[in-house]
């Protein structure tokens, strides 16, 4: 009897140590696109190694979010005119509640981002969206309203999109591009202010930035990272570091244009911090630590120039940064030098976010593909999977599976068992 129960308990410990992380966030646990899953799938269709697919009510580009066996997404409806969060059971797709808030300002977005893009982000016990001029909300996991903050109007000809995050008991956003613009941490218990920074607000019909805040820890301290334009039009671009507790601006470092989409990216070791700028501007890296304007004593390298246009953020793992751009090539550089180790045209326009797991790297286009690409110094692509729908959204990895996001439907990717 004793070894029987033996027996059990180490299968079930084994079962619980085999179960990989949530997804709770747009870049995964981790917040920097790197997931610990060793199962996901490769190769799919709109039809293999599909689990379920639900059908959604209009175009979107925002992630969803996993936890547990509930799934999130953020959702326009009426054109913008209500913002929802839906709740989709893992295990078939059903849809277990929709909540949803009015939104009486007339946004400008282009029809490449319809409203409500930002992806919302979860604890575990709540989850969070931020939905533009309709404001933050936070639902619990049966969908009671817990809070809602009117911050105003946010309003810029390309529209918005930066992504929540969470750190401790702080809900931290950024309100832009757009004037006013400004960083902000909300207690995620009630909503109320715990600090707010004043930006430098880029009301420009080409400038601005869409990054998303990013928390990591580096150097024994936790900061809090963020690209965003400097004060001339047209460059002087910065990542800058805060205190997540305070707000309090830590260091920044120079060297990335004024049109930023991709977010700041923290190496899987911790050692390198990754900028890239969108609409042909530079690419820079950094290395943690230091006060005020560090570009002269820790910028490690800068790519200046009139780079690819590019959307989604790149992954720093292994020594190496992984990039792709709109003009549908992906690149591989050395972390620490900047120097180019490949670069190779996949097809498409990818705007997808590079995610990567077990030595692989997967990315999206707009035009519903998405590539499977070996990770490392020689280029390998590994599969070409075409779902036949426009995809804006990155991909969210958890327990085996693949949650897609394309304008149509809401994908879940197994292996078929």
């Amino acid at each position: 009897m004793y070894r029987s129960l033996g027996c059990t308990l180490i299968l079930l410990l084994g079962t619980s140590l085999a179960r990989a992380d949530n997804w709770p966030a747009w870049r995964g646990p981790h917040a920097n696109g790197i997931s610990d899953e060793r199962t996901l799938p490769v190769t799919w269709s709109a039809t293999r190694n599909v689990r379920w697919k639900v059908a959604l009510p209009e175009p979107g580009n925002s992630t969803p979010v996993v936890w547990g066996n509930r799934v999130f997404l953020t959702q326009s409806l009426d054109k913008g005119k209500r913002r929802a969060v839906l709740c989709f059971a893992r295990a078939d797709g059903k849809k277990l509640w929709q909540q949803d808030v009015p939104c009486t300002v007339k946004e400008t977005t282009p029809a490449d981002n319809p409203p409500c893009s930002s992806s919302p982000v979860t604890d575990g016990k709540a989850v969070y969206a931020a939905f533009g001029s309709a404001g933050v909300v936070a639902y619990d996991f049966q969908g009671k309203k817990l809070w809602h903050r009117d911050l105003g109007p946010l309003l810029h000809v390309f529209g918005n999109g930066s992504s929540p995050t969470l750190y401790k008991d702080l809900l931290i956003l950024f309100q832009g591009p757009g004037e006013p613009t400004f960083m902000i941490a909300l207690d995620k218990h009630s909503g109320k202010t715990v600090w707010k920074q004043d930006e430098f607000a880029l009301n420009h019909n080409l400038f601005g930035t869409w990054s998303s805040p990013v928390v990591a820890r580096l150097g024994g301290r936790d900061e809090l990272l963020m690209c965003l334009p400097g004060e001339r039009i047209g460059g002087d671009g910065w990542v800058k570091s805060y205190d997540p507790a305070t707000g309090k601006e830590l260091w920044r470092c120079v060297g990335l244009g004024a049109s930023l989409y991709p977010s700041p990216v923290v190496s899987a070791e911790g050692d390198v911090i990754v900028g890239a700028s969108g609409f042909y501007g530079p690419v820079l890296a950094v290395r943690p630590g230091g006060k005020g304007d560090v570009t002269k004593t820790h910028r490690l390298w800068h790519v200046p120039g009139k780079n690819p246009q590019r959307v989604g953020s790149p992954v720093v793992v292994g020594g190496h940064v992984y990039l792709a751009n709109a003009e549908g090539f992906a690149e591989c550089r050395d972390a620490h030098t900047g120097k180019q180790v490949w670069k190779e045209r996949l097809g498409g326009r990818l705007w997808g976010s590079l995610l990567w797991a077990d030595g692989k790297l997967y990315v999206s286009s707009l035009e519903g593909q998405t590539f499977v690409l070996a990770a490392g110094p020689k280029f390998q692509r590994i599969a070409t999977n075409d779902i036949g729908e426009p995809t804006y959204a990155a991909l969210a990895a958890s327990d085996g599976e693949l949650f897609l996001r394309t304008w149509k439907h809401l994908y879940c990717l197994a292996k078929r068992e």
